[in-house]
């Protein structure tokens, strides 16, 4: 190897450490059965449900009562899912979905656009959020209950990095 040649250290190297698909459903009862097959069929994973902080009267919410879904999803299954929603977004991204600290967010109008995806009368048509978070190997270290430590600004994923990484990545088109 030559001197001009850069080696780049593992630990610069950036990965999705999670995706997590919400579907917020704004009542209880049938619907949040239906959305939770929309979020099965998306994910594979069974999701967890959201409750009511506080009852609103105009919503017809009680305190408690469940009225979203939510699904994180993390390791090898991660890059495939996030290719499936990029395509239901015809793979553009705006910039303002992403953010300085290595995370993008997107929503979904319909989850019959993903690919795979078939629409059932019974079930109806459900939109949804995703947030995909990227990090680099190391971010443990503030995260660890047992002598949890800073991470420098250098380490952290800023918005250029994450949309590189998207870009090349996933051949996103940033607008």
């Amino acid at each position: 190897m030559s001197q001009t040649e850069t080696v780049e250290s593992p630990m610069r190297r950036i990965t999705v450490g999670k995706v997590v698909v919400n579907i917020g459903v704004g009542k209880s009862g049938e619907a949040v059965e239906r959305a939770r097959k929309v979020l099965e069929q998306i994910t594979g994973q069974k999701p967890n449900t959201r409750s009511a902080k506080k009852s609103i009267r105009e919503f017809g919410t009680h305190k408690g009562e469940p009225i979203g879904l939510v699904v994180t999803i993390r390791g090898e299954g991660t890059n495939p899912l996030i290719g499936r929603l990029l395509t239901a977004r015809e793979k553009k991204i705006s910039e303002s979905s992403f953010d300085d600290r290595g995370s993008v967010s997107f929503g979904l109008k319909e989850h019959i656009e993903i690919p795979g995806i078939r629409y059932d009368p019974e079930i109806g048509i459900w939109g949804m959020n995703v947030s995909v978070l990227l990090e680099r190997p190391g971010l443990r270290v503030s995260r660890r209950l047992h002598k949890a430590g800073r991470i420098g600004k250098g380490h952290v994923v800023n918005k250029a990095e994450a949309i590189e990484y998207f870009k090349n990545q996933f051949g996103v088109t940033v607008q």
